[in-house]
């Protein structure tokens, strides 16, 4: 059975000269569509469920990322083992190297053949060790970690490298926060101390303590990048919790995590790909 591959990208000559380019480096690949933005793409892809997805970073609406991200949670991995990864970007060559030196996958716009061979060549390989024999399930669980860190990686990786200049260097982590009141116009100098956790929604990031929400309209890729790690996780695409406020960790019947926090009554959905965070040691 010839291996199969999504193409998500928004401008329509640059998925055929992709399409046409890996034709001609990866004859037995059958391209089961194209998609030309993030929602059709997480769509198409849940209904194909092909092995390959070569993913846009920038397109309109949900980005490759917010995409990427969305199927790690959403794969049927009862059906079909989690797709290999692979990112189609416009970055320069210095982000190119940061990919490289990360042994992340990408492919680089205008589509250059040669790279786009030792693309090809990565995941050859990678299907034909998938492709062994059936594993046992508790292999299979392992498969599966195995790949989600990979994806981890990867998504990290791009979300690092998501301008054309060099990153800029870290700053001290955020002690105060200026946020608005929820439906006012009131700007709250809000201690980080207080903050139990951050939701992104629309294009505002809720900012929850114990008696109040506020908002802010940082994205959160940078807000992450203000928060010391050790302190605030990121359990969910859109949710970033502080650590010592996790009372609980609960799987529901579909196996799903959700947490408690002290201070709060509602359930933080935690998203596969961070289902590790929670393992018992």
């Amino acid at each position: 059975m010839n291996p199969t591959a999504l193409i998500a990208e928004d401008e329509p000559l640059l998925a055929q000269a992709l399409k046409a380019e890996l034709a001609a480096a990866w004859p037995e690949l059958t391209v089961l569509a194209t998609a030309g933005d993030g929602r059709s793409a997480v769509r198409e892809a849940l209904r194909l469920l092909p092995q390959v997805l070569f993913f846009d970073i920038r397109m309109p609406g949900l980005d490759g990322l917010g995409a990427a991200a969305e199927l790690a949670d959403r794969w049927p991995v009862d059906e079909a083992p989690m797709p290999q990864l692979v990112f189609v970007t416009a970055y320069d060559e210095y982000a190119a190297r940061a990919f490289e030196t990360q042994a992340i996958d990408y492919v680089l716009k205008p589509v250059q053949p040669e790279r786009l061979r030792k693309t090809v060549l990565r995941l050859q390989q990678a299907l034909a060790a998938q492709q062994q024999a059936k594993p046992a399930p508790a292999t299979a669980d392992e498969a599966l970690e195995r790949t989600l860190a990979q994806w981890r990686q990867v998504l990290a990786a791009a979300a690092g490298n998501g301008a054309s200049a060099p990153p800029a260097t870290s700053t001290a982590p955020l002690k105060m926060i200026a946020a608005s009141e929820a439906g006012g116009s009131i700007v709250r100098m809000v201690p980080i101390g207080e903050v139990l956790y951050f939701e992104a929604a629309d294009k505002y990031i809720r900012v929850l303590t114990a008696a109040h929400e506020y908002l802010i309209r940082t994205p959160l890729k940078q807000l992450l990048a203000q928060l010391d790690p050790e302190i605030f996780w990121q359990v969910h695409r859109a949710v970033v919790v502080r650590s010592s406020a996790i009372e609980a960790v609960h799987r529901d019947e579909a196996g799903k995590l959700h947490l408690d926090l002290r201070g709060r009554t509602e359930k933080i959905p935690v998203s596969r790909l961070y289902g590790h965070l929670f393992r018992a040691m």
